[in-house]
């Protein structure tokens, strides 16, 4: 696991909002795909529908190939230039300048260092250098099931709003005690949960602000 902190925000401010990455604050897929199609790989024809990439592409075999080309691609210098999800880039910054929140990311990415930093960089080009509390980067495909626990066990982190695309991670963070948004995709649209769905930041940015309250938060 590699962690890096903003050792200018912490501590600095209690309105905080814990979301994935891939898939909600960046275009994965998008650049994912450049990747593979560089490489030769086809595209399956309900491609969209799923989520693992043993299912998306005719030539990974199984499980354990769709894994090693992930984490080659993870741990590739594209990592550090994935462009923005959606409307991303407009609303985190609405959240964060207009509304002071600060955002904690947990991504299951690489547990090498300079895919970690690379993923630091992209967010902090994107998003700007204040934005971000801490940026948690789990092995490839790891689950958040432990680290979302941790967090849920400090009271500045009590009730705040879990952002996932992925249903399983999405669920890990409600059951903890976490507010669920899942960013809807292709492949979780037909999957029941528990929480929000949103479509796009826009989505994010009216449900979130339309349950803030008058009073101040305390600790």
């Amino acid at each position: 696991m590699i962690e890096i902190m903003n050792t200018t925000n912490v501590g600095m401010n209690d309105k905080l909002i814990l979301t994935d990455c891939d898939g909600v604050l960046l275009d994965w897929k998008y650049r994912f795909a450049q990747y593979m199609e560089d490489r030769g790989y086809t595209p399956t024809d309900d491609f969209e529908q799923h989520y693992n990439i043993h299912n998306r592409y005719i030539e990974v075999k199984d499980k354990a190939h769709a894994t090693e080309i992930v984490t080659e691609f993870n741990e590739s210098a594209r990592i550090g230039w994935l462009p923005p999800l959606r409307d991303a880039m407009k609303y985190v910054k609405k959240l964060h300048e207009e509304h002071g929140y600060l955002f904690g990311v947990i991504t299951s990415l690489s547990s090498n260092v300079f895919a970690g930093y690379l993923r630091q960089e992209n967010l902090a080009r994107l998003f700007g250098d204040t934005c971000f509390e801490f940026v948690t980067c789990l092995d490839t495909g790891a689950d958040k099931d432990e680290d979302l626990l941790k967090l849920s066990q400090y009271k500045k982190y009590k009730n705040a709003w879990w952002i996932e695309d992925k249903p399983v991670n999405l669920h890990a963070g409600v059951k903890v005690g976490f507010k669920g948004i899942l960013m809807e995709h292709g492949h979780n649209m037909n999957i029941k949960i528990d929480g929000f769905v949103a479509k796009n930041w826009e989505d994010i940015y009216n449900h979130i602000t339309s349950q803030e309250t008058a009073e101040p938060y305390s600790r």
